[in-house]
Formats: C-alpha cells, structure tokens, sequence
C-alpha cells in the first residue's frame, strides 16, 4: 500500500514538473512568433511597398483625382452661367447693328457749362494727358491689347479693329507732375467689359500716368466732358458725338488730322428670354424683330439713359410707335416697356429677373452671362 501511495506521489510530482515546465514554453513561444510576424510586417512591405503597393497607392488614386475633378468642375465651368442666366442671345451681326467706338479730346478753350446751361469759368484741361492715352490707345500695343481682349476666355474678340481707323507710330510723351493725372469719361460697354480694366493698367505701367475712369450712358458721358469734368472722352454715338464736335468742345490734336477717331467697333445684340416668345430669332432682320416685339407686347427694358446703346434701340422700333426718348412717347406702351435710365449692367439684370428682351454691346452681354447673371 505504502509503495503504491509513493508510486502516485512521484507520478503526481512528474506531471507538476512537465506541466511546470510546459508554461514558460508557451511565452517563448509567442515571442517568438510576434517577432517572426514583426518581421514579415516590417521587411516584407519594406520589399514590396515601393513596388507594387507603391505604385497602386500613388498612381490609382492620382488617376482618380485629376480626373475625376476634371470631370466635375469643367462641366461646371461650362454649364453655370447657362444655367444661372435664362437670357440668351438672338439676333446678332445685323448691318445695323454695327456699334463703333470713338476717342475725342476735349477743348481746353470749349464753351463749359453746367448743368443748368450757365458759363464755366476757371476749367482746366490735361491736353497733353489726353494726348498721350489717345496715341496709346491708337498706338500697335494698344490696339492689338483692344482686338485680343476676351479672345482667350470667349475664343473671339469682343472688340475689332475698324478698317481704317488712325494709327499713331510717334514717341507717347511719359507723365510729369503736371500731366500725371488723365479723366475719362466713357460709356459703362467699355468699362463693364472688362476692356479698360485690362488696357489701362499697362499704359499706366509704361507711362507713369493715372487715369480716373467714369462711366456712364454716352449721353452722360458727354455731359461731363461738357461741365469741364474730363480731358477726353471714349463713347459710341455718331450723332452725339458729331453734336459734340460741333458745339466747339472737341479738338484736333496734332499728328491726326481730326476731332473723332473711330478706332473700334463691335456689334449690338438683341438678347431675350431663351424659349424667345417674340419668334426674335427667325425674323429675317433685327428691324423685323422689334417689331415683333412690340406687335406681341413682350416685356422689353430700354436703358432709358441716352447712351449710345438707348439711341440705337431708337432707331430699331417701328417708326409708327413713336418711341423717342421722351417719357410721353411710349406712355402707352408701359404695360410691357420700360424705360430703365440705368447702365447696362443693371438693365441686364432686369431683363433677366423679367424675362424680357433688351438691346446690349456683345462684350457686356458675354460679361454678364459669364459671371452667372451679375455684374
């Protein structure tokens, strides 16, 4: 019995030490098998990373995001303004709607006056300031600068050069003290283009001038230059121009051989809502169209201003209506014609928020229509 009891003694002490020395196995185990995994982890990518791993990580994605952004914003850049402006052009390129602009000095010795008709006295003029933007706008940069702008962003100009327009070649006279500072007076189409916002500076650059710019309808234009408050003028009216000329307050400078130097032109456009109901788009000539128009009674914003753009319109209406810049003229017709007195770019919006037709210069239409509606 004793021997038996001491037989599973000893076998009960073997299996606390063989199980005793199991334990430990099992941690340098582990270990081992961590460290063999740290390995693989580490070494492995190390091997395979700038390989396979490498070039999916960095070339799949750099795929996917050029060009998948490419493929959302250009449509982007494409489709906001159609879908942001409803107003569209309709009738374009018509011979009569030829719209030419002109650069004029203004007289140092004209007859000033102010608003209400009463003599100026003590009016001073920057001749040789006026003189030297005249001869740059009309100089090989300046007029290449004026039939390249928008060409980039609308693939055509939004001005040309006019056949025949005065070229000056000579020496354009820097600024000095006195001459440093040049007023213009200019219509809003030049301005709210963009076109002197992008000429100007590079005449300024070169010459040390500085040009203050105020624009409004040629008709207001016009005026300033009349009150004494600008050394040249910028417009696009023929007859308000040549009335000008004829009141005694425009001069020829030297190295032209006249007052008005027609130097550019673009086209006027009647624009209107995009599913046109006038049927603007197939009559046979823009005279048709504002008859159409007025026939209908569709909505229609006139600038109302007498700017050169409100002239024109003018002359485009059926000459039995009796529209003319007088209010009692179209006193009638206000049911669906409305006399703005705003610039362009106001006047577009309007005929944008009233669905409504409207005669604007082609730059300030494609201005307008790329800034998604606002100017």
């Amino acid at each position: 019995m004793k021997k038996a009891v001491a037989f599973l003694s000893v076998l009960l002490l073997s299996t606390s030490i063989l199980a005793a020395c199991g334990k430990p196995a099992a941690p340098a185990d582990t270990p081992a098998t961590s460290e063999t995994t740290a390995q693989t982890e580490t070494e492995a990518p190390t091997d395979t990373e700038p390989e396979a791993p490498a070039e999916t990580v960095t070339e799949a994605p750099a795929e996917t995001e050029t060009e998948a952004p490419a493929e959302t914003e250009a449509p982007a850049e494409t489709e906001a303004p159609a879908d942001a402006v409803n107003t569209v052009i309709l009738k374009e390129a018509d011979d009569a709607m030829i719209n030419t602009y002109s650069l004029l000095a203004v007289n140092p010795e004209a007859p000033f006056e102010d608003a209400d008709g009463n003599a100026v006295d003590g009016v001073e003029i920057n001749t040789e300031g006026a003189k030297a933007l005249i001869d740059w706008f009309l100089s090989g940069e300046g007029m290449q600068l004026a039939a390249d702008y928008g060409k980039a962003e609308y693939g055509d100009s939004l001005f040309y050069l006019l056949e025949g327009a005065p070229v000056y070649e000579g020496e354009i006279a820097p600024a000095t003290e006195e001459t440093a500072t040049i007023r213009l007076s200019t219509t809003t189409s030049v301005n709210d283009s963009g076109l002197l916002g992008a000429l100007l500076p590079v005449f300024e650059s070169e010459y040390g001038y500085t040009v203050e710019v105020q624009s409004a309808g040629t008709g207001k234009a016009i005026a300033a230059a009349k009150y004494g408050n600008a050394d040249l003028i910028l417009v696009h009216s023929k007859s308000q121009e040549e009335q000008f000329i004829a009141d005694g307050f425009s001069c020829t400078l030297d190295g032209f051989d006249k007052e008005r130097l027609s130097f550019l032109y673009n086209y006027f456009v009647l624009c209107g809502p995009a599913d046109d109901p006038a049927g603007v788009k197939d009559c046979a000539s823009v005279l048709d169209a504002f008859a159409a128009i007025a026939d209908g009674k569709y909505a229609f914003i006139s600038r109302g201003d007498g700017s050169g753009t409100h002239t024109k319109e003018l002359s485009l209406w059926p000459e039995a209506l009796g529209i003319t810049a007088e209010a009692e003229s179209f006193a009638d017709y206000t049911d669906w014609y409305t006399s703005a007195n705003a610039g362009m770019g106001s006047c577009l919006v309007m005929a944008e928020e009233m669905n409504a037709y409207i005669l604007t210069d082609k730059a300030t239409f494609l201005t307008f229509q790329a800034n998604g509606g606002k100017m």
